[in-house]
């Protein structure tokens, strides 16, 4: 971060000369001691933080959309006039404060507090509200629930037994180890209580009852709902590998799976990576940088072809490559003794242990008994409702009509899982919000990220501006001239205006 006592940094409570500002441009400066930036659009001044509240994006690099500013990072967007988190990552809102003109110069004071909507009338927020999934949609819905105003009584049903983290850094700085334990959790302990948000970990929900309106716990102990939200998310898909002990084989998905990674590789030397998947090739990347040796076995040609094409997929390659990464593509794991891999192709090798990433399964099952329309997901319309009114569902599990592609789709990415949640908290309590949000998310490689806004199922071209080896370029999915989804590579403001493009269907 710079430093906020830079004599180069305008102070803008005492004052920034209208003339030095253009209109539409940003200026990094300070109020008082807290790095700020200045905007200048249509006419008026807004001061607001200089950094997003998800991982600290520097806004001065975004993109301003009107009265919001847009992370570089990972596309949280925030308004000017408030400075609210009106779209995730970002949970929390950024430092706002009132402006001021006074002949040539504009002026910061106060600092604006953000308040709840209270948009909630009680006749059309339900009686209670029961949120089945402690992941990223079920979290981002409960604290919009809060947020727009709802006072009735919420809960969430969480199958973990840890309340909900920041999934996207178990395969990232907290399997390297540059994240500690406690930047995990997505809210404090207290948040909780403060909100009177009941989170129950480890209560699993063994039925739903849609004529009654009730879930039943494992436990046996049934719970009343005015509306529901289904956000079980995804779970592993789990591999019989003959040989294998159960301690031997691991999954990511968890934060006790990350933990338990972190600790096998305290000792370990050599690991066997299954599956060329987003999570597979995070956690390599991750433990080469422990310095323990990685293979990563998968049955495909060419690593993530199917989501991100072969040139893009052949670029990661060489990347983890030259980290070190060496790949048996083509193979599968035939037979595990001990410390020996034996894969398909008859290759042998030494792992002290093997994590299994090869893909995962929305878990539909309760959606499924429950009798609700079924689309390889829970089938839900534009406001994330499904076939049974009140009854809602967000996240992994849910497929909608995508407006941007006109397909129905399924994405099981964070950011998506998270803006989700928020729409769906929005229309249980009645305010008819279509879900229009372009799907994003990001995947990291050592120091190499890669965003992606869009959606491509297939495409008949790819055109790529700048080059892969550089790690510096746009790539473009198409459909004849039509442009499905962009990926880039150290081009944080293109994926923020190729986003923007999607919004104004001016693809």
């Amino acid at each position: 971060m710079a430093d906020p006592e830079s004599p180069s940094k305008p102070d803008f409570r005492i004052g920034f000369a209208i003339g030095d500002l253009a209109e539409g441009a940003m200026v990094t400066g300070r109020v008082d001691n807290e790095d700020a930036i200045l905007i200048r659009r249509g006419g008026e001044f807004f001061v607001v933080g200089a950094y997003c509240t998800h991982y600290h994006g520097p806004l001065a690099d975004g993109l301003i959309v009107e009265d919001t500013v847009r992370c570089p990072w990972h596309h949280a967007c925030f308004d000017l006039r408030t400075g609210e988190a009106l779209r995730a990552p970002a949970l929390d809102p950024i430092p706002c404060w009132r402006v001021e003109r006074s002949g040539d110069k504009v002026f910061a004071h106060e600092q604006i507090v953000v308040q709840a909507r209270h948009r909630a009338a009680a006749t059309s927020a339900p009686s209670s509200v029961v949120i089945i999934g402690g992941g990223a949609a079920g979290l981002a819905a409960a604290d919009s629930l809060r947020r727009e105003g709802f006072q009735g009584p919420l809960t969430i049903l969480s199958a973990d037994d840890s309340p909900p983290c920041d999934r996207p850094n178990l395969s990232k700085d907290f399997l390297v180890g540059t994240a500690p334990a406690d930047w995990i959790p997505l809210r404090p302990t207290e948040y909780y209580t403060e909100s009177q948000i009941d989170l129950r970990l480890c209560a699993r929900v063994s039925s739903i009852d849609v004529r009654q309106k009730r879930v039943l716990l494992e436990s046996g102990k049934p719970l009343e709902f005015g509306a529901l939200l289904i956000a079980t998310g995804a779970e592993p898909v789990r591999l019989e590998v003959p040989g294998a002990a159960d301690s031997q084989l691991l999954y990511l998905r968890t934060f006790a799976d990350s933990q338990a990674i972190v600790a096998k590789a305290a000792s370990a030397k050599r690991v066997v990576v299954v599956g060329t998947s987003f999570i597979g090739l995070e956690v390599a990347a991750s433990l080469r940088a422990r310095g323990i040796e990685v293979h990563v076995v998968g049955p495909d040609a060419v690593p993530l072809e199917r989501v991100m094409g072969r040139e893009v997929g052949s670029a990661v390659r060489e990347l983890h490559e030259a980290h070190g990464v060496v790949f048996h593509l083509g193979a599968t794991v035939k037979h595990l003794d001990g410390t020996r891999v034996t894969l398909s192709d008859a290759t042998q090798l030494e792992a002290d242990f093997v994590v299994l990433g090869v893909g995962v399964r929305p878990a539909i099952v309760l959606a499924q008994q429950a009798g609700l329309t079924m689309d390889r997901g829970i089938a839900v319309n534009e406001y994330l409702e499904t076939s049974a009114p009140g009854i809602f569902a967000a996240g992994d599990v849910a497929r909608w009509l995508d407006p941007h592609s006109g397909e129905r789709i399924r994405v099981e990415h964070w950011v998506v899982a998270q803006r989700q949640g928020q729409v769906a908290a929005r229309n249980i309590l009645g305010q008819r919000k279509a879900f229009d949000a372009v799907p994003f998310f990001w995947s990291q490689h050592y120091d190499v990220t890669i965003n992606y806004v869009g959606h491509a199922q297939t495409w008949d071209s790819v055109t790529i501006d700048g080059t892969l080896a550089s790690h510096d370029c746009a790539v473009s999915y198409k459909q004849g001239e039509r442009t499905l989804a962009v990926a880039t590579i150290s081009r944080d403001l293109q994926s923020l205006e190729a986003e923007l493009a999607f919004e104004l269907n001016d693809r």
